[in-house]
């Protein structure tokens, strides 16, 4: 069944010309191929709208649909067609005329690039210069991006007159429709060398390899784009080149697991020394540091560090070292070790052993060092 042309508009069936064609307007953008480049539902959407606008923005369409609906206008003649418009920007050009919605015109910007890097974590905390290498189109330097042999003249091109864009006319069941496309001559620039560059072919842009360095902030995390302005390809025609995206890659570290801005580390114990407490030297960024690990620790407990882990991108603070406490217990015990931990568990008592834990609390520990 044919949609309601008043609620595919969003428009109350007493809406003025203005607020209809308002609305209309404000849906297409919706619906732009810019916006809308991998929605294949997007061509038969402002198909739908534009049936919705062509009825209600004719006064007799509209007012046959207010009184007999689709079925009357059908009688009447009416039936939308617009298989002959081509693809959905042909569409936009139709209602909006060319170039609508910040369609291109002139030479073409210069496209992005993007490369990636390793570097270790430390690189990450301190800041490093990393040196790329890649392949881009750049300016030619024997035309310097004119497209004409130095000396030679450039004229205006044939084909489109300088407008850099040609007009073709199509029938449709709405009348002729003016279609703007983009000169096949000229590319847009709207002019043409007489004896093109023997190096590019006349384009202004060949293929270079370049080198540059990149500055890693403090900070920087696994995963994320440095952006370097205009080091991507260039222009059509002296236009603004693209950009680089370097995409950085931490290596992992064996002393730590990264989590935001802190730093994991696992700190092994025999259970002895758990249980009578010890001072410990741990890793960390800048060296070492030493940890107090009190008497009766359990395992999978945290000790934090503040202060010790990375860097916060360009704020100049500093996450925490948390520190995972992991009991060694003892394996393939001698005689005499076997001897001294029997007398010891002879010792104990239920003051040794009682915990303040709940049990839901032992077991979110437990998960939590599994999950370490």
């Amino acid at each position: 069944m044919p949609s309601d042309p008043y609620e595919v508009l969003g428009v109350a069936r007493d809406a003025s010309e203005q607020q209809i064609k308002k609305a209309f307007r404000k849906l297409a953008r919706e619906l732009h191929p810019d916006v809308n480049a991998h929605d294949p539902q997007a061509e038969e959407k402002f198909k739908q709208a534009a049936e919705a606008y062509e009825i209600l923005s004719d006064a007799e369409r509209r007012a046959t649909y207010d009184r007999y609906g689709h079925e009357g206008l059908r009688s009447g003649g009416y039936a939308p067609n617009f298989d002959s418009f081509g693809s959905i920007a042909d569409l936009f050009n139709t209602f909006f005329g060319g170039g609508a919605f910040g369609a291109r015109a002139g030479p073409a910007t210069g496209g992005d690039l993007a490369v990636a890097v390793e570097i270790d974590l430390l690189d990450a905390a301190e800041g490093t210069t990393v040196t790329v290498s890649y392949e881009a189109i750049g300016v030619c330097e024997h035309c310097h991006g004119n497209g004409a042999e130095p000396g030679t003249p450039i004229n205006t091109c044939e084909r489109c007159g300088g407008a850099g864009q040609l007009q073709a006319v199509t029938r449709t069941p709405f009348g002729q429709v003016v279609r703007t496309m983009e000169c096949d001559v000229c590319f847009g620039d709207g002019r043409v060398a007489s004896s093109p560059c023997g190096e590019c072919r006349g384009r202004g842009r060949v293929p270079t390899q370049r080198t540059v360095d990149v500055a890693i902030p403090v900070g920087i995390a696994d995963g994320q784009r440095i952006r370097m302005s205009g080091q991507g390809h260039a222009g059509e025609a002296g236009a603004r080149p693209g950009d680089l995206y370097v995409l950085v890659n931490v290596r992992e570290d064996e002393r730590f697991i990264r989590e935001g801005d802190d730093l994991i580390t696992v700190l092994d114990l025999p259970l002895p020394l758990v249980a009578l407490g010890t001072s410990v030297e741990v890793p960390t960024l800048t060296g070492s540091a030493s940890v107090e690990v009190p008497a009766g620790t359990q395992p999978g407990e945290m000790i934090t560090l503040k202060g010790q882990g990375m860097p916060m991108l360009r704020r100049g603070r500093h996450g925490d070292m948390r520190i995972l406490v992991n009991v060694v217990t003892p394996r393939r015990l001698t005689d005499e070790q076997r001897e001294l931990l029997e007398r010891l568990n002879e010792t104990l008592t239920e003051e040794n052993l009682h915990s303040e834990e709940s049990m839901f609390a032992k077991l979110r520990r437990v998960l939590r060092h599994q999950a370490a």
